[in-house]
């Protein structure tokens, strides 16, 4: 398959920058206000949550974009985790997926047979049932799932819950954007792609999983914001945190390759966005671009308590996860988001 045929650059790389889509959504109409309609667009969450009952919220989502990756199956497993992920982020349980499909007419069928056999699987996987979906021709490949799921709705997860004292937990290493990068210009190690492919196509289903045992704050998944875009939308102007970038879990090889400018414009993006938002004290170049990295079916940021962080991080690591406690959540002060040794 010709790299430049099928991997032109995309997972959550090929996302509209957050400046870009937040003056978009202030001009779409709301309508009158529905009470059951627990979270909308207009909060930034993850998916969407609607009330069905006293005991039962229904949560929708939908994902879908360009390849990151040459291997078709690959792919498919890393934009259906992607996508499934926001289910998990909202402490719901998957139920079904559509599929989503974009594809050239002239290209090979048994190519978007291997995507979406990737993609069926890891459906399977999460518990899920998938149901069917929607193709369109078109000039490039894209794929994803839309995924609904069911929440209690005392149980939900929101994204801007935290609390001043909580703890901040990060379930998957950072980096994936920039050894994506790197690997399209022949330059990242064949080990460190089998590193982020294994992150990548890992479900946040064992980290839910473990997050239900405890009383979670607010979680979000990493995504193409990058870390410190979706901390800052949890942060939601009402608090301020530290982060202590020695704890951040990173894929060493991505460090090397942002310090030879191997770089993604939506990180760019990122960067340009929160400006004002963040200050970092003594923080070397590479780290700062891992933090501004789009992340492709990244981990969950958790907040949770400080009594109740050291237990959910030796939980999730017990499954094999690098989880870190990475900062807290403190009183709103000019600065939103310090990041220091």
């Amino acid at each position: 398959m010709s790299e430049k045929l099928f991997c032109k650059g995309g997972g959550c790389t090929a996302k509209l920058g957050a400046g870009i889509l937040s003056r978009v959504l202030e001009r779409i109409p709301r309508g009158e206000k529905n009470e059951n309609l627990l979270i909308g667009y207009d909060s930034r969450d993850d998916a969407a949550a609607y009330r069905l009952g006293e005991d039962l919220a229904y949560l929708q989502t939908l994902d879908f974009f360009p390849p990151m990756v040459d291997d078709p199956y690959t792919f498919g497993q890393i934009a259906a985790a992607n996508a499934l992920s926001d289910i998990y982020a909202m402490g719901g349980r998957v139920c079904t997926a559509l599929n989503i499909v974009c594809f050239p007419e002239q290209m090979d069928l048994n190519i978007l047979g291997e995507i979406m056999r990737g993609g069926a699987e890891k459906v399977m996987e999460a518990g899920g049932v998938l149901a069917g979906g929607h193709s369109i021709a078109d000039s490039d490949v894209k794929y994803g799932l839309s995924v609904t799921g069911v929440v209690h709705p005392d149980k939900m997860y929101p994204n801007n819950a935290a609390r001043v004292g909580d703890r901040l937990i990060l379930t998957k290493r950072l980096g994936v954007g920039i050894l994506c990068t790197a690997n399209r210009v022949g330059e990242a190690s064949p080990e460190a792609m089998a590193a982020a492919i294994e992150s990548m196509t890992t479900l946040n289903k064992g980290a839910a999983e473990c997050c239900r045992e405890f009383d979670i704050h607010a979680c979000t998944d990493v995504t193409g914001f990058g870390f410190l875009g979706h901390l800052h939308e949890m942060m939601d102007g009402k608090h301020s945190c530290r982060i202590h970038a020695g704890a951040v879990p990173v894929f060493g090889e991505a460090l090397r390759h942002a310090d030879e400018f191997l770089l993604t414009a939506a990180a760019q993006r990122n960067r340009n966005h929160l400006e004002g938002y963040v200050r970092f004290e003594q923080i070397p170049f590479a780290m700062e671009e891992v933090l501004f990295d789009p992340q492709t079916s990244g981990g969950l940021l958790i907040a949770l308590s400080a009594r109740e962080a050291p237990a959910l991080e030796a939980a999730l690591q017990n499954i094999g996860l690098p989880a870190r406690v990475v900062g807290e959540v403190l009183e709103k002060t000019d600065t939103e988001i310090l990041v220091s040794i």
